[in-house]
């Protein structure tokens, strides 16, 4: 295999500005990519000291050598997506590879709901989280996966979470919503399995991004690589997992969920 297999392809990443999507489209790229990030807008990779802009992100990516464009806007907001779909048109071409990965735990106000159990968060928390987690990946495949689908060639890999693999309270819309992308993700790949367009997903555990160590009490003891995996992710190895979904050695991988997460969830479901 090369050492760049993706040389050719053009991958879109959602909410590639910083985090686990920045960390999937530098791995991309590396991969010989092309690739369009994402965020809200162009100053969210500094809400948590990651860099100075969207514009700092691209130039850190596109130092592997291929192309790279950036586009904004919220993806529950029709208008929007399409404005984002015209844009990488025109800038790189049709998108093989589209990684669904905007979303979290995020509430009305922009930060996470208080409360935020099954029987005390508030209505527009719900339509919040329902906005950003599952409307806003199906409208984004839908933008990004029509022309995949009739050209009968590209991938899809979906994040979801190993909170959508058991019962979890707090962020309980957060986890059923994941638990809905996950569903999801199995039937988009059956309806396009004729086509020839790969769908699978990413299960990610507790991942040491700057967000997840600023918004949570974090155990000490898992923030350290100790030889144990009852541990943190690193955010390169849930970008390992995708790479792998969306290169050629996954080329007969269609409905999975492949969950990150050290044997977090060691039980079906």
């Amino acid at each position: 295999m090369t050492d760049r297999p993706l040389a050719g392809r053009i991958a879109f990443v959602t909410g590639s500005g910083r985090g686990l999507g920045r960390a999937m489209a530098d791995k991309l790229a590396a991969l010989g990519a092309d690739v369009a990030i994402h965020d809200r807008d162009a100053a969210q990779p500094a809400k948590y000291g990651e860099a100075s802009g969207l514009d700092e992100v691209a130039r850190e990516i596109g130092r592997h050598g291929g192309r790279v464009t950036a586009v904004l806007g919220t993806i529950g907001d029709p208008a929007a997506v399409d404005a984002m779909s015209r844009t990488i048109a025109a800038e790189l071409g049709s998108v093989d590879i589209l990684v669904n990965c905007a979303g979290g735990d995020i509430g009305a106000a922009g930060g996470k709901p208080e409360p935020n159990n099954a029987l005390d968060v508030a209505l527009e928390d719900i339509q919040a989280e329902t906005t950003n987690n599952l409307i806003g990946t199906m409208l984004v495949t839908q933008a990004f996966v029509r022309p995949m689908r009739d050209r009968r060639s590209g991938c899809v890999v979906n994040i979801a979470s190993a909170a959508a693999h058991m019962g979890h309270t707090p962020e309980v819309v957060y986890s059923t919503l994941k638990a809905a992308v996950v569903h999801y993700t199995r039937c988009l790949a059956s309806e396009l399995r004729p086509y020839g367009v790969r769908v699978n997903a990413v299960s990610p555990g507790p991942t040491k991004t700057a967000r997840f160590q600023a918004t949570r009490k974090t155990d000490p003891q898992k923030m350290r690589a100790n030889g144990s995996l009852d541990r943190y992710a690193e955010p390169e190895e849930i970008a390992d997992a995708v790479a792998f979904l969306a290169g050629p050695q996954a080329r007969f991988v269609n409905g999975q969920i492949l969950r990150v997460d050290g044997g977090l969830t060691l039980y079906p479901g």
